[in-house]
């Protein structure tokens, strides 16, 4: 299709485009106006138990402790998790992130602190959610110990270092407005082709229909009729 043709297909379905650009306007308005969430954030670390060796838990952060931790994210992230941390009212999005302490060179995980994120409407709900999902998380490292028989001298420990603290979620509305803008004008353009195409095929099949006139059924041959013989 050349240039000249696409411009006149467009100016024959300018209404396309015209519905195109008014959803594109509500979205628009969408980007301007968006529904305000809140995401709260805490950071929980993994401590080995008190030695008469190594006093500071801080001090004895050892990888292990970080593949422990990160076996029980694992857990929450599967099916099963999150099942019951529906079932525990976490609902909505939610976070759990490994905190990573190596470079670009060796990208270890080697402190075993854990980063919880959750997305609410409500700052309270928010903080909540990731409370409970501290809770659960707890929990699970609890329970491993536990059929472990780890004694209680010797297990390990989750510490809160940053509690939950809920903020606004604030995006970039001018990045927003291009992404309507673009959807806006190429979803036109293609609904105006593919409509302009469609229309002129059946304006087509109509002219040809009309132009062909009515097809006249054949005449069937008369048939003489029969005479019975027999009285």
């Amino acid at each position: 299709m050349s240039p000249g043709e696409l411009v006149r297909a467009l100016r024959r379905r300018w209404y396309v485009l015209i519905v195109a650009a008014v959803l594109a306007a509500a979205g628009a308005v969408q980007v301007l106006h968006p529904t305000q969430t809140y995401l709260s954030t805490a950071i929980v670390v993994l401590k080995p138990p008190v030695t008469d060796n190594q006093p500071n838990q801080l001090a004895n952060l050892q990888p292990p402790l970080a593949a422990v931790s990160f076996a029980a994210v694992q857990q929450l992230d599967s099916p099963a998790g999150a099942a019951e941390l529906r079932a525990a009212g976490v609902s909505g999005t939610y976070r759990l992130i490994p905190r990573n302490s190596g470079t670009s060179v060796t990208p270890r995980y080697l402190i075993p602190s854990l980063q919880i994120q959750a997305e609410q409407a409500e700052p309270v709900a928010a903080d909540t959610a990731v409370r409970k999902i501290i809770e659960i998380y707890t929990k699970h490292l609890t329970d491993l110990q536990t059929q472990q028989g780890v004694p209680d001298s010797a297990r390990m420990s989750v510490t809160l270092l940053v509690p939950p603290t809920a903020v606004v979620q604030t995006g970039t509305k001018s990045r927003g407005l291009a992404g309507a803008a673009l959807l806006g004008g190429v979803g036109g353009v293609v609904a105006a082709l593919w409509a302009d195409r469609l229309l002129t095929r059946r304006s087509r099949r109509r002219r040809t229909a009309a132009d062909a006139g009515p097809v006249e059924r054949a005449e069937e041959p008369e048939r003489a009729p029969l005479v019975g013989a027999a009285r």
